[in-house]
């Protein structure tokens, strides 16, 4: 049974996911079709990305992932069929795709056929998005839906800056709980930081960590944290608590790691 994933910026009170489904279903009806977020920010590509980058891996080889955002085509943004990772995506040309993916991808293919934006609607999506999820589950050739091409959009994502003895980086994400996640990565936080004593500053210096947790509860309730979550991403977090509220952070907060010298 094939299986479809779902990422949108609608909600789960618009028409427009029954519409969908129902226009998938009535075509391919063997398929399975997993919603991972009806909640991305409005027309926020970087948003998506980050979402359906960390959990696409998790799905068998073979699923479509179709991300629902900022959609609307134009001659420079057209619908493309990635195919990377032994997954294959279907999404709007907007930058999304380069944030999704580690290096290169297999393939690329324009699926507007005609080469004509001109022909589409703003509602277009539905119907070219729901022809190829099903085409796919069908078993078609993939490089006959459309024109193979060379590139999509690029978008160089936000990465933390080192210098000497300092990590500045940025939060990139609030989950559900209220964390906030960074764009420092272990890797980096091991390879600049050598098993140095450190201090991590939130918002300035107005508070400051110098431990990582392995855990969330090793740290008392409502006591301010940092942990590497299952991205492998540094998160600032509140056990129990909320620490983006608490704390005013949002995407453009910074947050600083000072190593100390080895005396």
């Amino acid at each position: 049974m094939p299986v479809v994933t779902l990422t949108t910026d609608w909600n789960s009170e618009d028409y427009y996911i029954g519409l969908f489904k129902g226009k998938i279903l009535s075509r391919c009806s063997d398929v399975r079709i997993i919603d991972i977020t009806h909640r991305i920010n409005t027309f926020n590509t970087s948003h998506a990305a980050f979402v359906v980058r960390n959990s696409y891996i998790h799905f068998p080889p073979g699923t479509i992932h179709v991300v629902f955002v900022n959609s609307e085509p134009s001659d420079n943004h057209p619908f493309l069929l990635v195919k990377a990772n032994h997954h294959f995506f279907i999404g709007t040309d907007n930058g999304v795709f380069d944030l999704i993916i580690s290096g290169n991808p297999e393939f690329i293919v324009k699926l507007n056929k005609e080469n004509d934006t001109a022909s589409y609607t703003s509602y277009s999506a539905f119907d070219v998005f729901t022809s190829i999820v099903c085409d796919l589950a069908e078993g078609r050739d993939p490089l006959s839906l459309g024109r193979v091409v060379n590139d999509y959009n690029r978008r160089t994502p936000i990465r933390a800056a080192i210098e000497e003895n300092i990590i500045t980086g940025r939060v990139i994400y609030i989950d559900s709980f209220m964390n906030a996640i960074t764009n420092i990565t272990k890797e980096l936080f091991e390879r600049v930081g050598l098993r140095r004593k450190f201090e991590i500053y939130v918002q300035s210096k107005h508070y400051k960590i110098t431990s990582i947790n392995r855990f969330y509860h090793e740290s008392p309730v409502g006591e301010l944290l940092a942990i590497f979550n299952s991205a492998g991403l540094l998160e600032i977090a509140i056990n129990g608590g909320n620490a983006a509220g608490l704390l005013n952070l949002d995407s453009h907060s910074t947050i600083r790691i000072e190593f100390k010298d080895i005396k």
